[in-house]
């Protein structure tokens, strides 16, 4: 496996699968994933843990997007007004959700297209969401509930 680029990204490991957050400076990112570390603590996702904090490697293997740590940043997280933190670390995960913080195509009902996004060849489910909005309720609710325009499953 060859050396992958670090991006400018925030990612989280929710139960088995990684939620990259990607967005400006000062968007929010790391503040979006220590609350889903919070709220994975407390119950409402699955267990949830940093991989990585404003630099992260993503990497194709088949048909998937992997993320990991950059190795200098692995553990280290900014809560804005304490600084750097120390917190548990996950080694990788496959990328199963893309938030994109201060989105220009952010809508109360979005179209299609705007829920998708394909990096690296790979097409993941998105969550566009526009400046000045709490991103946490509707990270949660892609990861808790189903689309209602989606064909059931049996």
């Amino acid at each position: 496996m060859s050396a992958a680029p670090s991006v400018h990204a925030t990612a989280v490991r929710v139960g088995g699968r990684a939620v990259l957050i990607r967005g400006p400076s000062g968007s929010g990112k790391s503040r979006l994933a220590f609350a889903l570390i919070v709220a994975g603590g407390c119950g409402q996702i699955p267990p949830a843990e940093l991989i990585g904090d404003d630099r992260v490697l993503l990497q194709r293997q088949g048909g998937e997007l992997w993320v990991r740590p950059v190795p200098e940043l692995a553990g280290l997280i900014e809560i804005r007004g304490l600084g750097i933190r120390r917190c548990p670390v996950a080694a990788e995960a496959v990328v199963g959700l893309v938030v994109d913080l201060a989105a220009d195509d952010a809508d109360r009902l979005p179209a299609a297209a705007a829920l998708a996004v394909g990096l690296q060849g790979v097409q993941l489910p998105r969550v566009p969401v526009g400046a000045g909005y709490d991103p946490l309720p509707l990270v949660v609710a892609a990861l808790t509930t189903t689309d209602a325009l989606a064909p059931a499953t049996q």
